[in-house]
């Protein structure tokens, strides 16, 4: 009997350490950062945190610079041609054309300027600048101003488009885990 429990009790502290040692290098598979160093220069001089950036690249382009959706979104962070437009002339970008959209240390600048754009509009109110990454500014505060929406994470149910839900929830579970991985001492 005593064997037995000596043989689990190896067995667990075994079967701990291997879970322990592979899990994060599972995680970070499952959460990759590329262009980590684009992400991070372009969050720190808009006031961005760089993992909501990274999970906002996942859930849109799952890291493909030249994915191009059904809507015509473009690249890492799914910029719209007249967003990009209209971003490129705000920042004082002179030449903008939409192919830079594809090139992955412009489209994740424009992006991460969005963000913080809409983090200033939205007083940083995380759900509602998501919201309106993806469903658009003026949507998000037409909810609010018609009670809709409250913008809050736990009344999201209250967001009209389905879409934009699901991308809420995507985004901040993808935020939450790559704030979990790579914030580790």
């Amino acid at each position: 009997m005593k064997g037995k429990i000596v043989t689990v009790l190896l067995v667990f502290l075994v079967t701990y350490m291997v879970v322990q040692g592979i899990l994060p290098h599972l995680r970070r598979y499952a959460y990759p950062l590329p262009y980590y160093e684009y992400i991070a220069e372009s969050a720190a001089r808009h006031q961005v945190d760089p993992f909501l950036v990274a999970a906002i690249i996942k859930v849109e382009s799952k890291f493909d610079p030249k994915a191009v959706s059904p809507r015509d979104a473009r690249g890492l962070m799914q910029i719209m041609p007249a967003t990009g437009v209209w971003a490129a002339g705000m920042m004082g970008l002179r030449d903008y054309t939409e192919d830079m959209l594809f090139d992955p240390m412009f489209n994740i600048e424009i992006g991460t300027w969005y963000l913080a754009n809409l983090k200033k509009e939205f007083d940083g109110r995380l759900p509602l600048v998501i919201a309106a990454y993806n469903g658009g500014r003026g949507k998000v505060n037409a909810w609010m101003g018609e009670g809709v929406w409250d913008g809050t994470y736990e009344n999201r149910e209250g967001i009209p488009y389905t879409e934009t839900r699901a991308f809420l929830q995507r985004v901040l579970d993808n935020y939450q885990e790559y704030r979990s991985i790579y914030t580790r001492t």
